[in-house]
């Protein structure tokens, strides 16, 4: 098993020094680096623990310019190596090191006294007691100390011991989840492609995923960890990705993800840990993983505030971050984040009431509160924000929160009443209609909702599943029905139906109610007769024309050519050729 432990503490207090004695390799890479003794950029190395399990370390700069770079390093790593010299002691930057750790909310840690061949047994003592003093007041609490040198080699098995311990003590990875490695390297190897590397924090990468970067899709070409080619690689470990594709916008604090399964939020809601919201500078840098984005805090609560991202970043409900001011080096709040689509202030006291809102949320993900406050949401989206379903879905991929179900359900019932109150001879409200009453985004919604209503044709009924004709309407029809009982495929034509006022929109509602038949081109019979023709035209015996028709059923060619073509759809009657047609089996 491999495990990431990354370094943290006061420039020149012999972090690489003891990563270099440990691992038996220089996590220096820049020549530039090796000749000043000074860590610039990140450096890697690694090494096997007593037990057989593989550790590598992240080693970052010290120097108070290069904060940027130790975040880099020290975000993703689930663990930290906190070190400090025993012959000078607690330093600036090692308050601000151990504030940026706290602001992250690191647990794991573990105190490496460096140095202690220069420092009498007194003041190793001294630095290690006030080291521990600090450490405990901050996220980390009480760690475990070691007295070393890394030029002597003093105390550096007693050290590994402790490693051993420290890592026997990290939760274990999620090795299904999402893919999100955060970048803290990115090249190019000629004939090879583009390279990234970071620390895998959870889930595992395999050779020919597909995953996005800078908003490109790639493939993977390869795999390293520790210099060594996989197939897979399972969280946690360090990695190197060789991608096949265009990588074209990608740098350091860009992350590699599973596509379509993560949100990118260029505003967000979180819960501060740190400094009044309100005593907060406006603008700041906010470190999540690798990437370092300015930001503009807006002050919701005492804890909580609003952070507009100058670039957006796949974030999820429950992601820790920090806040940073680089003008005057100081870390004034973590951030846990809350809410990555939160919707904005468009009225007068919203900024308000979303304080008091936030107030009543934990910043663990929680699948029914997060339902509750958005009513309506998709499980896709609900995923990628980092929060559990609750439920199965209502329709489709459509999550809801139960009494906000019930509600839309009882508004739909009453939009259907009030329709076909409105208008009796159309009773059925259309399914859009309905899907723009209630404000729903799909119309899959609305069919779902109206499960146990009557539905057919794309509407909606309630009580009134058919027209009702108003008693004018029902004296036209009821002139129709007799005209036609004494000839049956004599329909009337355009003028005796505008006498009796029945316009086309009556003729739809008395044959949606039954009174009457439509055949197609303002035609129209008893229910029923088009049955009645097909039996008369079946005695024909054979194979007839439209003639033949019209004569059998004395009618004219005015009624006849709709009523064929409807008996051609009905299923009655079918066509031999251009001329003729014969009756089907349903009609014989």
């Amino acid at each position: 098993m491999t495990h990431v432990v990354a370094t943290a503490g006061h420039v020149d207090h012999g972090k690489s020094t003891l990563v270099r004695a440990l691992t038996g390799m220089e996590p220096d890479r820049l020549e530039e680096e090796r000749r000043r003794g000074l860590t610039i950029e990140l450096g890697f190395a690694w090494t096997t623990l007593p037990g057989g399990d593989r550790l590598a370390f992240v080693d970052v700069p010290g120097h108070e310019r290069l904060v940027t770079t130790m975040l880099a390093g020290v975000g993703p790593a689930p663990a930290v190596l906190f070190v400090v010299a025993a012959d000078q002691g607690w330093q600036r930057q090692s308050e601000e090191h151990l504030a940026v750790l706290d602001a992250l909310g690191v647990r794991h840690g573990l105190l490496a006294v460096t140095r202690s061949d220069l420092a009498g047994d007194g003041l190793a003592e001294l630095a290690r007691d006030e080291a521990l003093a600090h450490i405990a007041g901050t996220s980390l609490g009480a760690v475990e100390s070691v007295m070393v040198s890394g030029a002597t080699g003093e105390g550096l098995d007693e050290l590994r011991a402790a490693l051993e311990r420290l890592t026997a003590s990290l939760p274990a990875p999620d090795l299904d989840a999402d893919v999100r490695l955060w970048t803290d390297r990115i090249f190019t190897i000629r004939g090879r492609g583009t390279v990234v590397t970071g620390t895998l924090g959870a889930g595992t990468i395999n050779v020919g995923d597909r995953l996005a970067i800078g908003g490109d899709l790639v493939r993977v070409r390869g795999l390293q960890s520790l210099k060594e080619d996989h197939d897979g690689i399972g969280a946690v470990a360090r990695v190197a990705v060789n991608l096949h594709g265009n990588v074209r916008r990608a740098g350091r604090g860009d992350a590699l993800l599973t596509p379509g399964r993560w949100l990118t939020a260029d505003v967000v809601d979180v819960r501060l840990r740190g400094e009044p919201a309100g005593d907060l500078p406006r603008e700041l840098t906010l470190h999540v993983g690798s990437a370092a984005v300015p930001v503009h805090v807006r002050p919701l609560g005492a804890d909580t505030a609003r952070l507009a991202l100058r670039r957006p970043l796949p974030l999820r409900v429950g992601d820790v971050a920090l806040l940073r001011d680089p003008g005057a080096h100081r870390v004034p709040a973590g951030v846990t984040v809350l809410d990555v689509r939160p919707e904005p202030f468009r009225r007068r006291g919203a900024a308000a009431a979303r304080a008091r809102e936030l107030a009543a949320i934990s910043g663990r993900p929680d699948g029914a509160g997060e339902l509750r406050r958005r009513r309506l949401i998709t499980r896709a989206e609900l995923a990628a924000m980092g929060v559990p379903a609750p439920s199965e879905p209502v329709a489709g991929d459509w999550l809801a929160d139960p009494d906000h179900w019930e509600d839309l359900r009882k508004r739909l019932i009453t939009a259907v009443e009030e329709h076909a109150a409105a208008h009796p001879t159309d009773p059925g409200l259309p399914a859009d209609a309905a899907r723009r009453a209630l404000g729903l985004p799909d119309r899959a919604l609305v069919e779902a909702l109206a499960d146990g209503l009557h539905q057919r044709d794309g509407r909606i009924y309630g009580r009134a599943t058919a027209p009702e004709l108003p008693p004018p309407v029902r004296a036209a029809v009821d002139a129709v029905r007799r005209d036609l009982a004494e000839a049956p495929f004599q329909a009337p034509d355009a003028g005796r139906l505008a006498d009796l006022g029945l316009t086309p929109k009556m003729l739809a509602a008395a044959a949606a109610a039954g009174a009457l038949l439509k055949v197609g081109g303002g035609i129209v019979l008893l229910p029923g007769d088009d049955a009645r023709a097909a039996a008369l035209l079946a005695g024909l015996g054979g194979p007839f024309t439209l003639s033949e028709a019209r004569r059998a059923l004395g009618t004219t060619r005015r009624v006849a050519v709709p009523l064929l073509e409807h008996l051609d759809a009905a299923g009655y009657t079918t066509r031999v050729d251009d001329l003729r047609r014969r009756c089907t089996e349903r009609t014989t």
